[in-house]
């Protein structure tokens, strides 16, 4: 079965922050996402650097692409200013309680 970009965008827009009730994409923190072959590029946004739970959620998006038979590829990245202030107030208004 051949994948797609659009698959792999699907598949990503499930995996959520596991503190806030968004998608990483819908946070900003997972972008640039290309499928080459079988192997997927994305940069990983984060709010600030030294995030604890940056493996946790390197994998949370590593694991449904590898389920799929890709290679995953995730350059870290820091939010800027804008991205930051979008993010917290995101954050804020999705927070798990």
């Amino acid at each position: 079965m051949a994948i797609f970009e659009n698959d792999v965008i699907k598949a990503l827009e499930e995996v959520k922050h596991p503190a806030i009730d968004l998608s990483l994409i819908k946070l900003g923190m997972l972008k640039n996402i290309v499928l080459e072959g079988s192997s997927v590029n994305a940069d990983f946004f984060f709010p600030f650097p030294n995030i604890p739970i940056k493996e946790m959620l390197f994998s949370s998006v590593r694991t449904p692409l590898e389920e799929m038979g890709l290679t995953v590829t995730l350059t870290e990245q820091i939010m800027n200013q804008d991205e930051v202030q979008q993010f917290l107030a995101l954050e804020t208004a999705n927070w798990k309680n």
